[in-house]
């Protein structure tokens, strides 16, 4: 079929996440056919590089036939089972031990979900019943950060801090609670960054004195901000939050989703700002994206109680689902014997951040910033100010976006920053060819706003 047939029928059935359908309809939808290492191409042809890994999540690129053959080897012996009834099965129990072993050290124990949203709500009953077998249900608030990310269940959804999310479906649930982002291009004012993120983490311990220790069960945070512009914290920001939780006796939790699986240069976001989260929230790059699945990493200390506390009447069908397990053990033993998170770390993370971070030189951008590979680039139209454009927010993130996908490239705006991650496995010569996509875009993009009137 054409393009425009394909998308008539699209436009006829689907009901597009995060999308405007009625304008998207009108529009047309890209129509993505096929993939391969780094790159996509659409319906009509056009090859794209896919600087955002999917969503977050390809991280060993596309066209791996040792995952496609794992999982198909294991369609044909289980292709489904369930982890209810006092029953387990092979890849379950492998994908357990490689989990611990890749993890940091406190981690012994998985609770599998099917993505990071459904891991963001088995978190919410998970630190309450933790509480309550310790006989404190009264520790049940659940402080976490304004725009925020971590999924868009009804729980993952009020987890998170974005307004125009909490705006449906009657969110937040009740007993969560959020407070300031460590965001210094757009909140620091005139502090340093080090202040900022001292000032930002304290937020969290004025936030305790309001309500009360007591009361409180757990922080949950990501250890950058990924769907919020990938925001990443001042240096003193995550070692003064560690301080405040282990002093209050509340429960750290880290949502790993984005950062983890080598995203940072690290194995986990938490190991490359330093801190010791108690629960990790895992998905995504667990399996690079081939099969949904996520999990809920608890610490020894949190799994003993959990563990003595008789049945947790929590789980989902596809909890640990055969192929997608499988699906997950092919892709992590990829991650370890090609290296690649060392070298996110030592070789093409480096290369890729020194590219990325020369684009701050350009007119259109007031801060670059890279960690591993995720980043993001701040659009404005005064560098020395750091103002915000004169037409209303988005608009010029939108307007570069768009000029991205012309030009070959998927870049993500958020507000208006353009944010970026790309599989783990590209290239120095495909770096290259991303930051030209990228640097032409802001040209055009330069060029347009200036055409409105918006400098």
């Amino acid at each position: 079929m054409t393009t425009a047939q394909l998308r008539a029928l699209d436009a006829a059935h689907h009901l597009h996440p995060f999308s405007d359908t009625k304008g998207l309809n009108a529009e047309g939808v890209r129509v993505i056919v096929k993939a391969q290492g780094v790159h996509l191409w659409d319906s009509d042809g056009n090859k794209v590089i896919d600087g955002m890994s999917g969503l977050w999540n390809v991280n060993v690129g596309y066209g791996r036939e040792e995952i496609v053959e794992a999982v198909a080897q294991q369609m044909r012996e289980l292709p489904f089972y369930n982890t209810f009834f006092k029953t387990t099965h092979l890849p379950a129990i492998e994908l357990s031990r490689l989990l611990a072993e890749v993890t940091p050290a406190p981690f012994n124990h998985v609770f599998f979900t099917g993505s990071g949203s459904e891991s963001s709500d088995t978190i919410i009953r998970l630190v309450r019943h933790y509480w309550a077998a310790r006989d404190r249900p009264d520790k049940a608030v659940i402080i976490a950060r304004r725009n925020g990310y971590h999924g868009s269940t009804m729980g993952g959804a009020s987890l998170g801090g974005m307004g125009l999310m909490h705006a449906q479906g009657g969110l937040p649930i009740p007993g969560i609670v959020h407070i300031a982002q460590p965001y210094w291009y757009g909140e620091g004012g005139d502090l340093s960054p080090d202040e900022f993120g001292l000032w930002a983490a304290r937020e969290l311990e004025r936030a305790i004195d309001e309500i009360g220790a007591d009361s409180i069960a757990a922080f949950y945070a990501e250890p950058l901000q990924g769907a919020g512009g990938v925001i990443i914290p001042p240096a003193t920001y995550w070692p003064e939050i560690q301080r405040i939780c282990r002093d209050r006796n509340i429960l750290l939790v880290s949502d790993e989703v984005i950062c983890g699986f080598g995203r940072t240069g690290e194995w986990f976001g938490c190991q490359y700002f330093g801190y010791e989260p108690d629960i990790l929230s895992i998905a995504k790059g667990i399996s690079s994206g081939y099969l949904p699945i996520g999990g809920v990493m608890v610490s020894d200390k949190v799994a003993e109680t959990i563990i003595n506390a008789g049945e947790f009447h929590h789980g989902y069908t596809y909890s640990g689902h055969p192929a997608a397990c499988a699906a997950a053990v092919a892709n992590i033993r990829i991650l370890r014997a090609e290296g690649i998170v060392e070298r996110v770390r030592d070789d093409i993370g480096p290369y890729m951040q020194k590219r990325w971070l020369a684009l701050a030189d350009h007119p259109m951008v007031g801060e670059a910033r890279m960690v591993g590979l995720v980043g993001a680039l701040e659009l404005t139209p005064n560098k020395a100010t750091r103002a915000s454009w004169p037409v209303e927010t988005g608009t010029v993130g939108l307007i570069t976006r768009d000029f991205s996908f012309r030009n070959g490239l998927v870049m993500r705006a958020t507000r208006d920053t353009m944010i970026i991650a790309p599989p783990l496995v590209i290239s120095h010569d495909e770096v290259d060819a991303l930051i030209a996509c990228a640097k032409k875009t802001l040209d055009d993009a330069w060029t347009e706003v200036k055409r409105r009137g918006y400098v």
